[in-house]
């Protein structure tokens, strides 16, 4: 059967979001909205796109995982060599974007980024399972490798470095928090009328709330 891309649609018709619902402070509403996805049972609930651009706006975009969130901002973690890492340097502008569609909700967060402390890196990564740790070290991440076997060469020689060792925090790999400047809530609606609500930061602790047109 030949599918067309340009009829496959969906209605949306599982909540509403009004102005009056919304908290006041966006990391709170934040918090609200995350933890209804994960009693949602959401796979991979904690999931989240990230886009950033090289000095020249050339943009990129990948899928990473959230590994913290407070009012200070949104953690995660890679390799600062990696071709984030890179435009991160460059650029240190970034957006996140969270899906989750059994809500049938998004939350859209734009802001400038800087690395963590390198003891809050070291904190998370030794709660990393073994191979996890070994594989930071073992990955020269976003670089060409030349097959699979050369990979997991250099993951069996990282196991044989660290036999029964302390794995320590490679000096190229750690943190970022992006540091919200605005918040977008979206609930999908019927007829594509969706509810967008956003948040812009005026001051460190006041936000302009606005509704915006689907």
């Amino acid at each position: 059967m030949k599918i067309s891309v340009a009829d496959i649609r969906t209605e949306y018709k599982k909540g509403t979001l009004n102005e009056t619902d919304v908290h006041q402070n966006p990391h709170t509403q934040f918090d609200r909205w995350f933890k209804e996805a994960i009693k949602s049972e959401i796979p991979e609930v904690n999931a989240m796109t990230l886009a950033t651009a090289s000095k020249l706006g050339r943009p990129s975009a990948r899928t990473v995982l959230l590994k913290n969130y407070d009012d200070r901002g949104f953690v995660f973690f890679t390799n600062y060599d990696s071709a984030k890492g890179n435009d991160l340097q460059e650029n240190p502008q970034a957006a996140l974007l969270f899906f989750w569609e059994p809500l049938e909700r998004q939350v859209r967060i734009v802001g400038r980024v800087e690395k963590i402390s390198a003891a809050e890196s070291w904190e998370y990564f030794r709660s990393r399972p073994v191979d996890s740790q070994l594989g930071a070290w073992a990955s020269q991440q976003s670089a060409i490798v030349s097959t699979r076997d050369a990979l997991e060469f250099a993951f069996k020689k990282m196991v044989d470095q660290f036999k029964n060792k302390q794995i320590p925090l490679p000096p190229n790999w750690g943190g970022y928090r992006i540091i919200p400047e605005e918040f977008e809530f979206w609930q999908g609606r019927a007829s594509r009328l969706h509810d967008r609500i956003s948040y812009t930061k005026l001051t460190d602790d006041a936000w302009k709330i606005s509704r915006l047109s689907p």
